[in-house]
């Protein structure tokens, strides 16, 4: 029989209505099976790691990560594959930090949560941690149907850190706009093998060590540079996300190319993401972007700001020099971006 571990960490799938209080109040594991008793129909063998209180997502940090990804890495042997209960809000962080951390994945990470609380009776948690337990145990060939990190939310199966949540309200929580969905769930789950990463020839590899030590500057019309200043100027900060316009366009005012270049002349690692949720960032191709490229900033293609954020921490925390990372950070390393292709000269 298939084993597969839960890992319960928090999150709206693990609320339940308070009628004393009129709140939200997070619940253990063993209530949310009690809500679930389907889990025992499925002919998993199914086991429990649970957070001890549970947390909500908002609080998600490096740290928790590193622990994820021990708790992945400790009993890897054991599993056939491991779903996460986890909150919606920062569940693309945690995604896309694992995608990293865990080199050669030969298992399926199935991350899954819900946007109304297990006990409510529409709620969109039943549906979302079993299809995720399916897909997790799911194999072909005696191989694991999906050897990644991956977000399963209202019948999609998206890659983790191509994914973004982009809806507060609607069950529809996530998108991935630069990549196609892995699986579609309706009567089958229709597996889209040719956009699932190869299975590693490899062991497993955990990498733990994460370098919060990151900034972001988000560009808009009017910036100022005592804002920007403050930024590149915090103290400890080894990289720059660059949330910039279009394709990777920011102003071309010298003050600004200044402050980017003192940054880059103490050695922080500047990568350019486009604030677009869809699209990719082409360095060059317009004027507005040839002084950034100038400056030794490096291009993040067409990754989300999740993957952006974790990879850049992910790279920070490795004995990597300047080069590397940023040879790196333009190299897909889990499947997180798409390169931009240089056409041949005619």
């Amino acid at each position: 029989m298939t084993k597969i571990l839960i890992i319960y960490t928090g999150g709206t799938v693990g609320m339940i209505y308070d009628e004393k209080t009129t709140a939200l109040r997070p619940i253990g594991f063993n209530e949310i099976r009690n809500n679930l008793p389907e889990l025992y129909r499925m002919g998993i063998d199914f086991y429990v790691y649970a957070f001890n209180p549970p947390m909500d997502s908002s609080d998600m940090h490096p740290e928790i990560w590193s622990e994820l990804a021990g708790i992945i890495e400790d009993r890897y042997d054991r599993y056939d594959g491991f779903v996460i209960l986890h909150g919606s809000d920062t569940m693309a962080f945690t995604a896309s930090a694992l995608s990293f951390m865990l080199e050669n994945l030969s298992k399926p990470v199935i991350l899954t949560g819900s946007q109304l609380p297990i006990g409510k009776i529409r709620t969109d948690a039943k549906e979302n941690i079993i299809t995720a337990m399916e897909i997790a145990s799911t194999k072909s060939n005696g191989h694991c149907m999906v050897p990644e990190v991956c977000i399963y939310f209202d019948f999609m199966l998206f890659r983790g850190n191509r994914a973004k949540k982009y809806n507060a309200e609607k069950f529809e929580a996530f998108y991935s706009m630069n990549y196609p969905a892995l699986a579609e769930a309706g009567i089958d789950i229709k597996y889209k093998n040719n956009y699932m990463l190869p299975a590693p020839e490899k062991g497993l590899v955990v990498h733990k060590n994460m370098d919060p030590n990151i900034g972001v500057l988000k560009i808009f019309p009017g910036i100022t540079r005592k804002a920007v200043e403050a930024i590149v100027n915090t103290p400890g900060m080894r990289g720059l996300l660059l949330e910039t316009f279009g394709s990777g366009n920011a102003t071309t005012q010298s003050w600004f190319t200044e402050c980017l270049q003192k940054a880059a002349d103490k050695g922080i690692i500047m990568v350019d993401i486009t604030q677009c949720d869809g699209g990719s960032v082409e360095l060059g191709k317009y004027e507005t972007s040839q002084h950034l490229q100038k400056i030794g900033v490096v291009s993040g293609h067409d990754m989300t700001f999740e993957a952006a954020t974790t990879k850049l921490m992910y790279l920070l925390g490795q004995d990597l020099d300047a080069a590397e990372i940023k040879r790196l950070i333009e190299t897909p390393m889990r499947g997180e971006l798409t390169p931009t292709v240089v056409p041949d000269p005619e």
